[in-house]
């Protein structure tokens, strides 16, 4: 993988963990980094694609217990387009949505809102054409109820995007 898209990736990471602390939530780390490397370097014949290999390698990012008590899971991604993210999800949501019911936050330098949030199901039907298309069915992260995020900690945050992901452009 490209160092520069893992650094985007944690940058996206660091930003959402600390806003979603400032927003009064309690935050832990979860993820798969650690168990997935040992896994694959003491065990030799670990297959990564095998169903139990797809559950460990989606292992949500964070744990969140909101201020009112509520636990859920929490996926962080980032892309320079949020379209990117589409086609990804529709091949390999099953057990981020379905097993870990986990919440996605999209953080893209794009455009705003550069947060955003997807709570399962990950996709509504819309007709288009008189087909039904999948569409993802995102949210400004200040608009969902259980993580709520306050106008005034999200532009502090939001200010954090456009300085930093623009210094990355730059290089």
């Amino acid at each position: 993988m490209d160092p520069e898209n893992i650094l985007k990736g944690k940058i996206a990471e660091v930003l959402v963990e600390e806003l979603l602390r400032e927003s009064k939530n309690k935050v832990y780390r979860f993820g798969n980094g650690e168990i997935l490397q040992n896994l694959i370097q003491s065990e030799k014949s670990f297959n990564r694609e095998s169903r139990t290999g797809k559950k460990i390698s989606s292992i949500p990012d964070f744990v969140i217990i909101t201020k009112e008590k509520k636990s859920l899971f929490l996926e962080v991604k980032f892309r320079t387009d949020p379209e990117a993210l589409e086609e990804e999800l529709l091949l390999e949501k099953e057990f981020l949505e379905r097993f870990w019911k986990a919440k996605i936050v999209l953080v893209t330098s794009k455009e705003k809102p550069y947060f955003r949030v997807l709570t399962p199901p990950y996709f509504v039907k819309e007709k288009r054409e008189g087909w039904p298309i999948p569409v993802l069915n995102w949210l400004p992260l200040e608009d969902d109820p259980e993580l709520k995020v306050k106008s005034k900690i999200l532009k502090k945050f939001e200010k954090l995007v456009e300085k930093y992901y623009q210094i990355l452009y730059k290089v």
